[in-house]
This record gives structure tokens, sequence and C-alpha cells, in this order.
């Protein structure tokens, strides 16, 4: 490779007509979701972490304006043209898209989610094979879209990357499963729904997968309280979490 070459999935940005890589522009501002305290921003138990007057926002990236740089561009005229081929208004499936630290997201309407996963999958100027599985965020400030769901996908073919994903309230947690797309995704969304309590309509057998049967809550969501049993050492015993002392 001459040095005047980048490889095809090596950018981060517009090209600046100099051989360099400059951001992707904002169409929008970030969207603040809310305000951390502390270095976990746990609340209701003691903070022993030493760091209980740390104050810092909590933001979601806007929408990024093109060009997106990279082969992102390629990406997004190639998917809006497939589902429009599919009498589907792209602007109705992918709600925005964001190029951030290099990678490009397509945030996609729940319903959609699936004709959007297949034509990614299928169609042969896009072809990302692999789903490397899908994880669960929460972010209890995020009203109305307080669980996320974030899948990987990756290009064998094209030697690509790229992420979808999907935002839903915690009154109403369900997506649309993709194990008949990618069935890898089968174990993933078990664990992501025993974590987060994301409910994957239509998977074959969605069970825990790491928490007992009969487990109440779910244990990765930022509002599920600390609590707990004391742990036993010999000589010694640790108090649970919410009855430690604080620091603030």
């Amino acid at each position: 490779m001459s040095e005047t070459q980048k490889p095809e999935n090596g950018g981060n940005g517009a090209d600046d007509g100099n051989g360099g890589n400059v951001p992707a522009p904002r169409a929008q501002g970030p969207e603040v979701i809310g305000v951390r305290k502390g270095m976990f921003g746990a609340a209701g138990g003691g903070d022993t972490s030493g760091y209980g007057g740390l104050v810092r926002t909590v933001a979601m990236p806007g929408a990024t304006s093109r060009p997106y740089g990279s082969y992102f561009d390629e990406v997004a005229d190639e998917l809006e043209g497939a589902l429009e081929e599919q009498d589907l208004v792209p602007g109705n499936a992918i709600e925005k898209t964001v190029v951030d630290r290099g990678e490009l997201t397509f945030h996609i309407a729940r319903e959609h989610l699936v004709r959007v996963a297949r034509t990614l999958r299928d169609d042969p100027a896009l072809r990302f094979e692999l789903c490397t599985g899908v994880s669960g965020v929460h972010f209890p400030g995020d009203k109305g879209r307080e669980l996320h769901a974030v899948y990987h996908l990756r290009s064998l073919t094209h030697g690509r990357i790229l992420r979808l994903e999907v935002s839903v309230p915690d009154s109403d947690p369900h997506v649309p499963s993709l194990v008949a797309v990618y069935p890898t995704n089968d174990w993933h969304e078990r664990e992501t729904y025993d974590f987060f309590g994301l409910i994957f309509d239509g998977h074959p057998a969605l069970t825990r997968i790491m928490m007992p049967d009969d487990w109440q809550g779910f244990p990765q969501r930022k509002d599920y309280p600390l609590g707990g049993i004391p742990v036993e050492y010999k000589g010694a015993q640790i108090p649970a979490p919410d009855q430690r002392r604080s620091y603030s």
C-alpha cells in the first residue's frame, strides 16, 4: 500500500482535501439526558469511592450531517436506496445517523428493525453477514427511551463495520428478535433480557441465562437497588453495599 492510500475502513470523518480527516459535522448538538454525581452515579447508598463530589453531564451525540466520511456515505446511500426499493421511506426506518469516535450508528425504529437488518445482510452492496451480538444499555434519564439495544454488524465481504441502535421506554420494553436474521443472536438476546429486561419478541426461548429463574428484577439496570447480603470471610465480615459507610 502506498503512502497516499488509506484502508477502506480506516476513516473517522470527512476528507479535508489535504489527505487528512476532519470530524463529521453535527446536524444537532448533543442531547443532555442527565447529570451524574459521584464516580458511578449510584443513589440511595453509601459512596465508598471517594469521588462523591464529582459531577458530570450525561449526553448522547446528536445526529451527524453529510458528508460522514470514510465508507459511511456509501453504506448510508446503499441502505437508503435498498429500503426505497422495498417501498419503505428511509426516514421512517432510520431515526437518525450518528458518526462518533470513528463509528457509524443507525438509530432504527423498532418496528422496522428486522427489515433493516435483513436488508443489511442480503443486499450485495452491503453484505453485513455477521452480527457479533446485542448489548443492553439503560439510561434512566433518557425519558421515553430509557432502554437501548445496540447491535454490532460486520461485513466480511467488504471489510466494514457498523452499529444499529433501537430505543424503547421502560414501560414498553419490546424489541423484535433478530434470531431469524442472525441466529448467533440467540444467546445474546437471552443475556440482554436477563440483565436489562428487554423483551425480544419472536425469540424461540426467551428465558434467563445467568440469573436464577425466580430472580426478581434486572440487575444491570441503573435503577436496580444495590442491596445485597453481607460477605463473610474467615475472621471478618463485609457489610452489604447499602449498609456501608459513606464518604460524601
